[in-house]
């Protein structure tokens, strides 16, 4: 068994959703109660960088990855 580079980890930890997805006109949303539900797991947690908003282990910023509809918490939150 080979072990991921870090790279790899980090990519894993995205899940199926990169930060330019915004910028696809195709890209689906979720609702606006759903991503507040999402963001307020968010708030909540350990792993959010309270100043840039960023999760430590993905490190997207979570007010913009909570709205895509496809988007997943790396720690299975939401």
């Amino acid at each position: 068994m080979t072990k991921k580079s870090k790279w790899q980890q980090y990519k894993d930890k995205l899940g199926d959703t990169r930060p330019w997805d915004f910028l696809n006109p195709n890209t689906e949303y979720a609702s606006e109660d759903e991503a507040s539900r999402r963001y307020d797991i968010c708030e909540s947690c350990s792993e959010l960088i309270d100043l840039t908003k960023q999760c430590k282990q993905c490190g997207c910023i979570m007010p913009l990855k909570t709205r895509l509809q496809n988007a997943t918490c790396p720690l299975q939150k939401w």
